[in-house]
C-alpha cells in the first residue's frame, strides 16, 4: 500500500498527462525495493523482540533462517538500488526523498517504539511520505512551480496518507496490545492498553481527514465525482471509529484496521479517475 500510494502521487501530478507504464513499473520496483530495504532493517534491528511476538517470530531473521549480516547486506543492496533507480529514471528530489524516509522510518521510528507512543507521530511521516515521492518523480518538485494550485495537490495527499495511519495503525496496535507489550513496546496513546482514549484519538484523526478531503477538489486538481466518493469512504471511516469509541471491542478495533484498509485504495483510485 505503501508503493501503491506513491504511484498515485506519480499519476496525480500535474505534468502526467500521458499514463508510461514503464515508468510507473520502474516506480514501483523501486518502491518497492526501498520500502523492503527499511522492513529488512527494521527486522535486524528488532530480531530479539520479534522472537517474543507471535506475529512476527516467524519472520527470517527471528527465526533464524537469516543471519543478521544477511539481513544487513539484503536491506543495503536493495535499498541501494531503489534510490538508484528514482534518481536515474526519475530526478534527484525523489531519490532523495525516499532515502529520507527510509532514514527516518529504520533509524528514528524503530528505535522509539521501545520509548514512547510519540513513535507513531514519527513514524507517520515516514509512511506518507511516498506520496511525495511519488509527486515529485512525476512533477520534478514538490513546491508550487506553474501549475499553481494543483501543485499542492502533492501535500494534500501526504496529508491525507498522514492522519489515515492513525486511526489505522491504533487499531492493529488495539489488536496486537498483548503482543506488543511482551516485546516492551509502547504504541498506544494510552499506556494503561486498549481504552477509550485511544478510541477517542482515532475519531480525532479521522475527523480530520474530512476538511483534507475536500481539498483535492478546492484546488482544482480533482473533480465533483471524486469530492463526493471521498467525503463518503471519511464518513464511514468517522463511523467506524465512533463505534470503536462507543463499544471498546476488539470486534470494533478489527472493523476499524479493515475499514482503513479499504478506504486507502478506494479514496485514491477515485482521485486518479477523477484527476483534471
Amino acid at each position: 500500500m505503501v508503493v501503491f500510494s506513491s504511484v498515485i502521487g506519480y499519476l496525480l501530478a500535474p505534468k502526467v498527462v500521458r499514463y508510461d507504464w514503464g515508468m510507473i513499473a520502474v516506480l514501483f520496483v523501486a518502491g518497492m525495493m526501498v520500502t523492503g530495504s527499511a522492513n529488512a532493517i527494521n527486522q535486524v534491528t528488532e530480531k530479539d523482540t520479534d522472537a517474543l511476538m507471535k506475529r512476527t517470530a516467524g519472520r527470517p531473521v527471528a527465526a533464524g533462517r537469516m543471519s543478521s549480516a544477511e539481513g544487513w547486506a539484503f536491506a543495503i543492496i536493495i535499498g541501494a538500488l531503489g534510490v538508484g533507480l528514482l534518481w536515474y529514471f526519475f530526478n534527484g528530489l525523489s531519490a532523495g526523498l525516499a532515502l529520507f524516509s527510509l532514514f527516518l522510518y529504520a533509524f528514528v521510528y524503530t528505535p522509539l517504539k521501545k520509548v514512547a507512543a510519540i513513535a507513531v507521530l514519527v513514524g507517520a511521516f515516514p509512511g506518507a511520505l511516498p506520496c511525495l515521492i511519488g509527486w515529485a518523480a512525476g512533477n520534478d518538485a514538490v513546491m508550487p512551480t506553474v501549475h499553481g494550485s494543483k501543485d499542492w495537490g502533492g501535500w494534500v495527499l501526504f496529508a491525507l496518507q498522514f492522519l489515515w495511519q492513525f486511526p489505522h495503525f491504533w487499531a492493529i496496535a488495539w489488536l496486537a496490545h498483548g503482543d506488543y507489550s511482551k516485546a516492551g513496546f509502547k504504541l498506544l496513546p494510552d499506556q494503561g492498553g486498549p481504552t477509550r482514549y485511544t478510541a477517542l484519538q482515532t475519531v480525532i484523526y479521522a475527523l480530520l481527514l474530512l476538511p483534507v478531503g475536500v481539498l483535492f477538489y478546492a484546488i482544482g486538481l480533482c473533480g465533483i465525482t471524486s469530492l463526493v466518493i471521498v467525503t463518503l469512504a471519511n464518513l464511514a471511516l468517522l463511523w467506524q471509529c465512533i463505534q470503536l469509541y462507543r463499544q471498546g471491542t476488539a470486534k470494533e478495533a478489527r472493523r476499524v484496521m479493515f475499514g482503513s484498509y479499504i478506504y486507502l485504495p478506494v479514496v485514491m483510485l477515485a482521485l486518479v479517475a477523477d484527476k483534471l
